[in-house]
């Protein structure tokens, strides 16, 4: 394995245990038994949890730069890309049910702390706030841009952290229907999307 596959999967099962039990509670010993590394291989790498920790929000940042092209590639239309954010909700429930949202739970967690990497791991919802404040514009809403964005992020922040506490399907399910009801609302001259006979028939 060359010395960039290693540094890679220290990263990778870095991000894993700081998502599942926190930055604080993930110890140096944690990761180099996921990875299988010796003490020297691992501090070859890193010296320090701090480190690691840098090298884990900027792979969460590549890894969310690519999730938000894909959504412009897919989807012609920006309402549709909107849609795709809200429904991560359905297609990561059960991490959610089980660790909450990674973004939300290691920015708060790093507040706490007072750490120096706080800044840095905001700049992940920096991402979706500024991805979905061009969405919002160009569904015609660049009046309030910004403010839906922030909207939407609240929503989905919410509804991540009452899953995480319930453990409720159902109730997630009911809150990403209700925020793309409202999110319908915010270009209401926009034409509907056909229902399912008419594209039966089409």
């Amino acid at each position: 394995m060359s010395a960039a596959d290693t540094r890679a999967q220290i990263v990778e099962a870095a991000d894993r245990l700081f998502y599942e039990r926190g930055f604080e509670a993930t110890t140096f010993g944690d990761i180099a038994s996921a990875t299988g590394l010796s003490r020297g291989n691992f501090y070859y790498h890193f010296r320090t949890k701090d480190e690691i920790l840098d090298a884990v929000i900027e792979l969460r940042l590549v890894n969310t730069s690519a999730m938000l092209a894909s959504w412009e590639r897919t989807s012609p239309l920006p309402a549709d890309r909107i849609r795709s954010f809200i429904e991560i909700l359905i297609e990561n429930r059960t991490k959610i049910m089980g660790h909450g949202c990674p973004v939300g739970t290691l920015c708060a967690e790093l507040s706490k702390l007072d750490h120096p990497a706080a800044a840095a791991s905001t700049g992940l919802f920096g991402l979706f706030r500024d991805w979905l404040k061009l969405q919002f514009a160009a569904l015609g809403r660049a009046d309030a841009a910004d403010a839906l964005a922030m909207h939407a992020l609240m929503r989905s922040q919410g509804v991540a952290t009452l899953a995480t506490a319930f453990k409720d399907e159902a109730f997630i399910r009911r809150e990403v229907a209700d925020l793309k009801a409202w999110l319908d609302a915010q270009a209401p001259n926009l034409p509907e999307p056909p229902s399912l006979e008419e594209r039966q028939c089409s």
